[in-house]
């Protein structure tokens, strides 16, 4: 099931990523979509983007590899060359520069290409910059200072954006713990940047500064929050409440939230800043300081 949603195009046209999931449901990936096109009106009109909000759902038995991915890519990138440019679409969950590289072969309208075929590359690296920019706002906000030095941050999530966010966060002074569904992974990380691992259990009851959940959505619920014993919330995660009461549940607590799509809007800065705007690295680096 391919599930493509335009939430807005006030601004402009609807602009989103592509996430490939394994859903138990196809309702449950158009929800999903839904959801995160929604998101991404709020995100790039915070940002001052020329975009309105839009958002690809890929929903498959199982992530596809090899010549039977690129012929999902192919098909997809036909629905959006459909669209005739009223949405605009770059890489998101388990999706890269490699599928947005097949897509860029029917459709000029994506984002996030390998610079080799002409792209910015992927999206990543400058949402985690964006995060990182974002965790010191919120430090600064909360404690007077966004000094990081001595601070502890807890980051849930350690692929694309999780993993440099802990070496800027490292290098800023702070003490990282890290937790990822792949152990490995979050080991791989951790050893890297000399902090520490934790279980998924251990999330919640862990005291720290910062939570940074940079995995899936949903994660702040009227069930997960009373067990947070942190200051700050601040991650690139999308839809990270998974109810809207779960933030007046953060405010009651004292619990600083740093919106979802306001903080992790690096990536959309970036591709957009330099793939259709024009910038240079000096002005997408302050746009992303902006956050």
């Amino acid at each position: 099931w391919i599930f493509v949603c335009l939430h807005s195009t006030r601004l402009g046209p609807a602009g989103g990523g592509t996430r490939m999931k394994v859903y138990g449901t196809p309702a449950e990936a158009l929800e999903d979509a839904m959801r995160l096109s929604a998101a991404m009106t709020r995100k790039l009109a915070v940002a001052g983007l020329p975009f309105g909000g839009g958002k690809a759902v890929i929903a498959v038995p199982e992530i596809p590899s090899g010549e039977q991915r690129r012929a999902l890519f192919l098909r997809y990138a036909d629905l959006v060359a459909s669209l005739g440019g009223t949405f605009r679409t770059s890489s998101d969950m388990n999706t890269g520069e490699a599928d947005m590289d097949v897509i860029g072969e029917r459709t000029e309208h994506v984002f996030g290409r390998s610079v080799q075929a002409g792209g910015s590359g992927s999206p990543a690296p400058p949402t985690a910059l964006g995060v990182y920019h974002g965790i010191r706002a919120s430090l600064l906000h909360v404690f007077g200072s966004d000094d990081l030095e001595g601070r502890i941050v807890v980051v849930q999530g350690a692929g694309g954006v999780g993993s440099p966010l802990a070496d800027h966060l490292t290098n800023a002074g702070a003490s990282v713990m890290v937790a990822d569904l792949e152990p490995k992974r979050a080991h791989a990380v951790a050893a890297r940047v000399g902090g520490s691992t934790l279980t998924l259990d251990q999330l919640f009851e862990t005291d720290c500064d910062v939570y940074a959940p940079c995995a899936v959505g949903g994660i702040l619920s009227l069930e997960t929050v009373p067990r947070l014993r942190c200051r700050i919330v601040a991650g690139s995660a999308n839809n990270q409440l998974a109810e809207p009461e779960a933030a007046d549940l953060l405010h009651e607590r004292g619990i600083l939230y740093a919106p979802d799509y306001v903080i992790n809007a690096g990536g959309a800065i970036s591709i957009v800043g330099f793939e259709q705007l024009g910038w240079s690295s000096a002005e997408v680096d302050a746009a992303l300081a902006g956050i």
